[in-house]
């Protein structure tokens, strides 16, 4: 019996270690798979606590950028000026300097709203330093102005070219403008952002100074000393060919002007120190889905050039790099002509829009040199893949005045053949 009872006992052992090895090995299981659930848990609400942090943060970026600025205060009905609420004070010569132009203030004087301002809206420029001397001219978004420094100089410039905010445009506008013209840098044919005052409206932007204004206004004052000029063709030629190294810096930048016309060049020193300006219309590629026009949705309540816009804007509200092209045609024509606007002869909107999707264009100008003529045409193709590029416009034009110089004109009855 008792050997009976030792051969059984063993067994009965064995079979408890194995229960409890079983056990061990189902509770081991069942910890990594807590552990498991718990690590993809934490996971999981890292992810959507990160997604929320960045919805958050993209939504207090947003309502700084869309903080309501107060607008200007009211006026009278009678006015219908472009400079609404601006009063210019001119100063002339010899006199004590006088207060700048009485500007209507909004300053933002809540503490909370302060709060509000990103990085952008710190002060610049004191315009109380600034006074506003001459008017240039008065665009689409904005009044330009001839302007100097009371005290002081504005990284080392004292006279300037002022740009003022109609009461219309808003921050957002400003800074896009802003922005694109800190993009593009320093160019020679460009018109230079040097400051801004954005902190309230009218916004100002200071830009380095031109002394002739706009070209179209410099050809017009000076017509009948240019066209008595045997060089005269020459002289647009070069001038063309600076406006021509501007729009090619714009297009290596992925930037279309979208307003190229003979008013938005500016004039320090007629050819060669010619400058494109006005960038308000101005669009970034590289922040654009589509080259579809932006303005599309509401066309019908946006004011563009209809005079210098292609077919191709008519037809599909498509506006690109060769569209920028065809608005430069326009100003070779405009030049030939002394600021003649383009398409005289019609009247309204609805006749220049089916004048250009009818495939018309303007009326050879008279005296043009026949390059000027035939680069006209080629930017004026009806497919804007067959216009050509801003690189191949500045090689032809560079082409020309390299031939211009090789031949020069001489008096024969005082050359001595010796």
């Amino acid at each position: 019996m008792s050997h009976h009872n030792n051969n059984s006992s063993p067994p009965s052992n064995i079979g408890g270690h194995l229960g409890i090895s079983i056990v061990f090995d189902q509770l081991h299981i069942v910890l990594i798979s807590v552990s498991g659930f718990l690590i993809v848990a934490a996971l999981l609400m890292t992810c959507c606590w990160t997604k929320k942090y960045r919805s958050l943060t993209r939504t207090v970026r947003d309502l700084k950028l869309r903080q309501p600025h107060p607008g200007p205060p009211p006026e009278s009905p009678a006015d219908n000026s472009y400079a609404n609420n601006i009063t210019v004070t001119f100063v002339s010569k010899g006199s004590r300097v006088l207060d700048t132009a009485a500007i209507s203030r909004q300053d933002t004087k809540s503490g909370s709203r302060s709060l509000w301002k990103p990085p952008q809206m710190a002060v610049h420029l004191k315009r109380d330093d600034l006074s506003l001397l001459q008017l240039i001219k008065a665009g689409r978004e904005g009044v330009f102005y001839k302007a100097k420094m009371i005290r002081g100089t504005c990284k080392g410039h004292s006279m300037f070219t002022c740009k003022v905010s109609k009461e219309n445009v808003t921050y957002k506008q400003v800074q896009k403008e802003i922005g694109i013209m800190k993009k593009l840098g320093n160019h020679k044919n460009l018109l230079q952002l040097l400051d801004w005052d954005v902190t309230q409206t009218p916004y100002f932007l200071v830009m380095d100074f031109v002394s002739n204004g706009t070209l179209r206004n410099y050809l017009q004052l000076n017509q009948d000393r240019l066209s008595a000029d045997n060089n005269l063709q020459h002289l647009f030629t070069v001038a063309a060919y600076h406006i021509g190294l501007a729009m090619d810096h714009l297009r290596n930048k992925m930037v279309v002007h979208c307003d190229l016309a003979l008013r938005n060049i500016m004039v320090n020193s007629f050819p060669r120190e010619v400058k494109v300006g006005e960038f308000g219309l101005a669009r970034d590629l590289t922040r654009m889905r589509s080259r579809r026009s932006g303005r599309s949705k509401t066309a019908d309540h946006e004011r563009v050039p209809l005079r210098w816009y292609p077919p191709e804007y008519f037809k599909d509200k498509y506006y690109g790099f060769k569209s920028d092209v065809w608005s430069f045609g326009i100003v070779l024509w405009e030049m030939q002509t002394f600021g003649t606007l383009p398409y005289p002869n019609l009247d309204s909107s609805e006749d220049v829009v089916r004048h250009i999707s009818t495939g018309h264009k303007n009326v050879e100008p008279a005296g043009c040199r026949v390059e000027i003529l035939q680069m006209m045409q080629d930017c004026w193709a009806e497919a804007y893949t067959h216009r050509p590029s801003f690189k191949d416009i500045v090689g032809v034009l560079e082409h020309i005045l390299e031939n211009d110089a090789d031949y020069v004109d001489v008096d024969n009855k005082r050359v001595n053949i010796i």
